[in-house]
Order: structure tokens, then C-alpha cells, then sequence
């Protein structure tokens, strides 16, 4: 839920900041993860590596960042 959660604030950041200087750069900073994150959830073999405890808070952390960042962008 958290991959698409950034794919939609990237393209809502998008949308509602078009005509801002590097919007588009501040924008792929936020999709880009959140599709990473969404096609890497789909691969078998990456399950049990995103099962482990500690990928998980570290996915957590870069994600609330990334989510904090483009809310106050």
C-alpha cells in the first residue's frame, strides 16, 4: 500500500505543481521508489527478503521520509 501511496503523491505532486521550477525532478524522486517498491513486491523471489524484520523498518523509515518530503514540497 505504501508503493502506491507514493505513486499517487508523485503524480498529484505533479499535476498541482506543474509550472514550479524542478517539479518534475521532485516528483520522479517520489515515483520512482514507489514503483520500485510496487514491482519488487511482485517478484516471488523478493518475498522472503521483504518478510525480514529490519527491510521492513527500513522500508518504513524511507517511505514515511519520502511521504513527509512531498506532503511539505
Amino acid at each position: 500500500m505504501a508503493s502506491y501511496l507514493l505513486l499517487a503523491i508523485g503524480l498529484i505532486n505533479l499535476r498541482y505543481q506543474t509550472g514550479h521550477e524542478g517539479v518534475l525532478k521532485d516528483s520522479l524522486a517520489i515515483v520512482i521508489p514507489g514503483i520500485s517498491m510496487l514491482l519488487i513486491s511482485f517478484a516471488k523471489a523478493t518475498h522472503s527478503l521483504l518478510a525480514r524484520r529490519e527491510v521492513m523498518a527500513v522500508l518504513a523509515v524511507v517511505g514515511a521520509g519520502l511521504v513527509a518530503w512531498a506532503i511539505t514540497n
